[in-house]
Formats: structure tokens, C-alpha cells, sequence
């Protein structure tokens, strides 16, 4: 049984677009973090990465604590953030210009990809260059806005999936795959040379604010989800329904 639910946080960058909502999160920064802020050249990039890395330290202060300002993390071998001191939390964020999130667990490892609905023509059209030979099967059996919306929803399940195992692109994205039908109602299936085991997995699919949002946890049962919008970001978080959160494999 789970110990405590997952906690998926929500925030929009485009808040940031007046000037003391921006100013307000910034001494929430590291130093290297505020010094990476100040190097984007474009300002949708900066307020992307501000509203990205407050987010994390304003959900993570929900569940432990340690103030917002004085969190520190580490980076595995592959870039994925680990806060420091370790303290039982597991997180992981993804970003785009309208919406950045960050998934929280305790003692279970989690992945989480957020993309914009507007990006499925892209990333179709990208299919067979990052899918699998069974995926592409499925793919082309599908026309019109189904195959659109099959492509954004596997290339953020796989997302996902790379973030949980925190090896970024080391894992061939044609070696494993998510499979759509049958009892199961989305199964991941993974090559030998992928070195993991599918049953460790439950995955989630949702839509929230135009965007296509997949989450990954370490579970053997269907976790328990709540979800959190903190809008302004240092306002106190507003949870939202989730009800309909439906986890694969359907067991």
C-alpha cells in the first residue's frame, strides 16, 4: 500500500510575466542557479527555467522541511536531479513555454514529461526517428487527429519512462515500447538491452492546460495522485481534481 500519495505540481511561466511575480521567486534561487537564469537570451526561455525551478522548490518545502530557498540537489551521472541531503523525496520536473510540473513521491522513483498539445504534428512527424518498430505499426494504422494524438502521447510516455530510469538518452528509444489495446490498455514492452523489468512500472496519462502530461512511478499498485496548481507560484497551492487519473497497466 502506498505510504502517502503522489503529489504531480503544476505552475505556468507566462505568470511570470509581471514583473514582481518573477522578482518574488528569484532569491528562491541557488547561485548557480540564478546565474544559469540570467544567461537565456530570450526571456520565455528565462521565465521558463524561473518558473521551472521555484516550482520545485516551493513543492518539495510542501513535503519536507526545509524552506524553499534552502534546498540543494545534486546530478546523477546523467543530469537528473537528486536533493541533497538525501531525504526520502523523489522528484522529477519537466517544462515547455505554457505549463512546467513537478512530480513528487517518497521512496519511489518517479518520471514525469510535459508537451504541449499544439506539438503532435511535430513530433509525428519525427515517428520514425524515435519509435519503435511495433509503435510505428500501431502508428500508421491510424489516421487523422488519432494518429496526432497516438504520437504526442507516446513520445510523452517514453519521455517519462527515460526520466524515471534518470539515464537520459543512453537508453535507445527504439528498444523499448508502449504498446496500445488489449487487457491491459497500454503495456510497456522492453528489448533485453534495455535491462529492466516492465512489471517495476505504472504509467498515467492526463490533459491539463492543453497539454499532454505522463507520469512513471515505481509501484506495484495504482498510486494514489493528488494534484496541486500554485498559481500565483508563492501563493498557497490550490489542489485539483483527479479523479480522472487512470494508471496502466490496467491490472
Amino acid at each position: 500500500m502506498d505510504k502517502e500519495p503522489l503529489s504531480l505540481w503544476c505552475a505556468y511561466p507566462d505568470d511570470l510575466l509581471a514583473g514582481e511575480a518573477a522578482q518574488a521567486c528569484v532569491p528562491l534561487l541557488s547561485e548557480d542557479e540564478h546565474a544559469r537564469w540570467q544567461s537565456f537570451k530570450f526571456r520565455r526561455h528565462a521565465r521558463e527555467y524561473l518558473a521551472t525551478h521555484a516550482l520545485a522548490r516551493i513543492a518539495l518545502a510542501q513535503h519536507h522541511p526545509i524552506a524553499p530557498q534552502d534546498w540543494r540537489f545534486k546530478l546523477n551521472d546523467y543530469g537528473k536531479p537528486i536533493a541533497s541531503p538525501e531525504c526520502g523525496l523523489r522528484f522529477n520536473l519537466s517544462n515547455s513555454p505554457g505549463l512546467v510540473v513537478c512530480l513528487i513521491a517518497r521512496e519511489t522513483e518517479v518520471g514525469v514529461d510535459v508537451e504541449p498539445c499544439a506539438c503532435a504534428a511535430e513530433i509525428a512527424e519525427l515517428a520514425p526517428t524515435v519509435f519503435s518498430s511495433q509503435e510505428l505499426v500501431q502508428l500508421e494504422a491510424l489516421r487523422g487527429p488519432e494518429r496526432l494524438d497516438r504520437a504526442l502521447r507516446l513520445w510523452t510516455l517514453k519521455e517519462a519512462y527515460i526520466k524515471v530510469r534518470g539515464m537520459g538518452l543512453s537508453l535507445p528509444l527504439k528498444k523499448f515500447s508502449f504498446l496500445f489495446g488489449g487487457a491491459e490498455g497500454i503495456r510497456l514492452q522492453l528489448d533485453p538491452a534495455v535491462d529492466d523489468e516492465p512489471e517495476r512500472w505504472r504509467f498515467c496519462l492526463l490533459e491539463h492546460a492543453g497539454h499532454c502530461i505522463a507520469l512513471m512511478a515505481e509501484r506495484a499498485a495504482a498510486p494514489v495522485l493528488r494534484i496541486c496548481e500554485a498559481r500565483p507560484l508563492l501563493a498557497s497551492p490550490t489542489q485539483l481534481p483527479a479523479d480522472g487519473a487512470l494508471w496502466f497497466p490496467l491490472l
